[in-house]
């Protein structure tokens, strides 16, 4: 018996993130985010729109376990972290189109902070 090979993601290096725009464009984001995924949830993703729910076009392979590994994969793609808490995640990881924009809100503040902090010294 041979095993399942299981998609692997692999992130975007860190020194190839920084040589990336300092602000990528939504759809980079939005490409990004589904490649990212693509590698969780396999090949159905392929037949998501990007304004679908999740839950309901991919049914069980959406589940809770899934959805907190999409959210482990899209925090290391993107260098961002993401608070179980303080965000919304059953909102704001519902669809591709809501995960990317999550992503590019994150970003902006990161830059925002970034910038403030290099300014202030």
């Amino acid at each position: 018996m041979t095993p399942c090979a299981v998609p692997r993601h692999v992130p975007t290096p860190p020194t190839e993130r920084l040589m990336m725009t300092q602000t990528p464009s939504a759809e980079q984001i939005s490409t990004r985010v589904r490649n990212t995924l693509r590698s969780v949830l396999g090949e159905a993703l392929d037949a998501v729109a990007d304004a679908d729910e999740l839950r309901e076009r991919l049914g069980d392979r959406f589940d809770s376990l899934r959805a907190v590994e999409c959210i482990t994969r899209i925090e290391e793609e993107f260098g961002i972290e993401v608070d179980f808490v303080g965000h919304d995640v059953r909102y704001e990881f519902a669809s591709l189109e809501r995960i990317a924009r999550f992503v590019n809100w994150q970003l902006e503040d990161q830059r925002a902070v970034e910038g403030s902090t290099a300014g202030g010294h």
